[in-house]
């Protein structure tokens, strides 16, 4: 396997870190520590580029706070300029890691996301349903998903685990002194867990499930796979062997990489019944969104400030247009009494 070296000088470049600047303060440019960054920028960049190179850089605290969406989340907000030195170091090593990602990996990555997840296993459940069996005739098997998620994954992550993973690749001793700085910014003490918060945790997560999406495609060569995230799931005809499979990822997650299946989100189901995936509910030829995203829409928009409600509603309109929603958007046109129906 190839490792890289002489990197730092590229993350540690003006023109790296101003591009890491731009990107940091994208869509947030008129937030007060970022007006105070940018308003001696040449300089407050200067000085962190030299922090860098004499290593005497240090991560700074995180602003802590709660956000309730499908769930509550603990996140934790860093420091606009270490935002910045993330940013910098996301801008070389990123595309080192990616090129060697499972293709049916589709968080935060270029050309992926979530219309493109579900366009995948949309693909996935037609392809299914036409695949022959063994006499080369049609396969009129019921098709089931195993459906799974990682109990508490961002804090479950070992740092000692994950270092070693990016040294496989990283050899640059100055870089890898800089991502342990960061990986070491939160949670020191325990040795586990990475902030949700850190645009750096991101990357850090995908390279940390890659193990499991490299023993899915080569141990178990399961075809229909797909992760979004911690989000993952394998459709196939046998529900009995789709059992031995979940028990196999189950023990491979705990012995290498110190991880848990959700206990209550690792389930087994017939994709006839509609696959719940990023929000929405996935059929064969159709999908609708998930009543608990209808329900937390109508919740936040009655409170939405008014200043960022046309924001949100355009936000959310554009969201429910992916899925099959005609008769919902005129139910809701109603009980809201606005217009959620473009022309």
């Amino acid at each position: 396997m190839k490792r890289y070296e002489n990197l730092y000088e590229k993350v540690c470049s003006f023109e790296n870190l101003h591009s890491a600047f731009l990107k940091a303060r994208k869509c947030k440019r008129y937030k007060n520590e970022i007006l105070g960054f940018s308003y001696n920028l040449e300089e407050n960049l200067l000085r962190l580029q030299k922090e860098l190179l004499d290593q005497s850089y240090r991560h700074g605290g995180y602003r802590e706070f709660i956000v309730t969406d499908q769930k509550k989340r603990h996140i934790k907000a860093a420091p606009f300029r270490d935002r910045v030195v993330h940013h910098a170091l996301c801008n070389i090593i990123e595309s080192i890691f990616d090129k060697g990602f499972v293709f049916n990996s589709y968080a935060c990555r270029k050309e992926k996301g979530t219309h493109k997840a579900i366009e995948r296993l949309e693909g996935f459940l037609k392809s299914a349903i036409i695949e022959p069996v063994g006499g080369g005739g049609l396969n009129e098997r019921k098709i089931y998903c195993l459906k799974c998620d990682i109990s508490k994954y961002f804090d479950s992550i070992n740092h000692q685990v994950l270092f070693s993973l990016l040294q496989r690749k990283i050899a640059d001793q100055k870089v890898l002194w800089l991502i342990r700085i960061i990986i070491e910014s939160s949670n020191k003490e325990s040795g586990k867990g990475i902030p949700i918060g850190n645009l750096t945790s991101q990357l850090f997560a995908n390279i940390y499930l890659n193990e499991l999406d490299q023993f899915v495609k080569h141990k178990l060569q399961r075809k229909y796979y797909l992760r979004y995230m911690d989000d993952f799931l394998i459709l196939y005809f046998d529900k009995k062997k789709l059992h031995q499979i979940k028990e196999e990822m189950k023990r491979f997650l705990w012995r290498r990489l110190g991880l848990e299946l959700h206990p209550k989100k690792a389930n087994i189901f017939p994709a006839e019944k509609g696959i719940d995936f990023l929000g929405y509910k996935i059929y064969e030829n159709y999908k609708l969104l998930r009543k608990s995203t209808v329900k937390r829409f109508i919740k936040r928009i009655k409170f939405c400030p008014q200043e960022k409600f046309n924001q949100s509603l355009q936000s959310w309109l554009a969201y429910a247009e992916y899925g099959n929603s005609w008769h919902l958007r005129q139910n809701l046109s109603e009980k809201l009494k606005i217009n959620l129906i473009k022309n």
